[in-house]
């Protein structure tokens, strides 16, 4: 069996006495591959450094919503030069943030809106961070004459919500919050998307999964996001690992 976690942080600081053993029990555990996501400039330069190091690791390069306020002027034009780099497969993660606030609406969405156009022109896909804005960001999807391809990721809305990403082209990925014993929601949501569009992830060194709750996630532990999308779809766990797989490779423009 082969996962791919989609979303994980392995640049972050939690991962400083560890990082290695991290990459070595993601392998151990059937992990093959993992998208390590930048969220300001340095951490995208760590992601991408940390990827071209590591054959299981890709790299994307981005402004996370509560970064945005502190985006350099010439930010567009550095993330351009990471976007070229070998092993950079996404740009992201960008998007709006209504629940932390810790950037100004009206900039989250200038960053974000630059960023989406310097995804068209690249021809790239765009990691999505929405949280407490998915009514607002779908009215900004609606009024944009093209859209990038993309992810939404750690999929936090409802079954409806994830129908209308889903027509508008994007992947839906999951993240331990699918695992967690009360979350009907969620669980509704993933049995609505198409099979071809479901991704798994970790956001690790966040979210971890059942049984690992109240503990630091790592990319191994992927493994229990896609055992239970399989439970909830009603699909064996080596079939879904291979589609969820299939589905990472597609988005991220990987040979499989």
């Amino acid at each position: 069996m082969n996962v791919f976690d989609t979303h994980c942080h392995l640049d972050d600081e939690k991962f400083n006495e560890d990082r290695e053993e991290c990459y070595a029990r993601m392998l151990e555990n059937g992990v093959g591959r993992c998208v390590c996501v930048g969220s300001d400039l340095p951490s995208s330069r760590r992601s991408l450094d940390y990827a071209q190091a590591h054959a299981g690791v890709f790299a994307a390069a981005g402004v996370h919503p509560h970064e945005a306020k502190d985006a350099p002027d010439d930010y567009l034009s550095r993330l351009e030069k990471m976007l070229a780099e070998e092993k950079c497969v996404a740009l992201g993660e960008i998007g709006l943030d209504y629940y932390y606030d810790f950037s100004p609406r009206d900039i989250q969405k200038k960053v974000m809106a630059e960023q989406m156009e310097l995804a068209l022109r690249l021809n790239k896909p765009v990691i999505f961070h929405i949280r407490d804005a998915h009514g607002e960001m779908v009215d900004f999807f609606r009024a944009q004459k093209q859209l990038p391809k993309g992810i939404i990721h750690c999929f936090s809305g409802s079954a409806e919500t994830a129908k209308e990403y889903v027509k508008m082209g994007f992947y839906i990925s999951f993240a331990g919050p699918l695992t967690f014993k009360k979350a009907p929601n969620l669980w509704e949501a993933a049995r609505v998307v198409p099979l071809d569009r479901l991704l798994v992830e970790t956001d690790s060194p966040y979210l971890s999964p059942e049984p690992r709750r109240g503990r630091r996630n790592e990319p191994a532990n992927v493994v229990y996001v896609m055992k239970k999308l399989a439970e909830l779809r009603e699909i064996p766990e080596e079939e879904m690992a291979k589609i969820t797989w299939e589905n990472a490779c597609r988005i991220y423009e990987l040979e499989e």
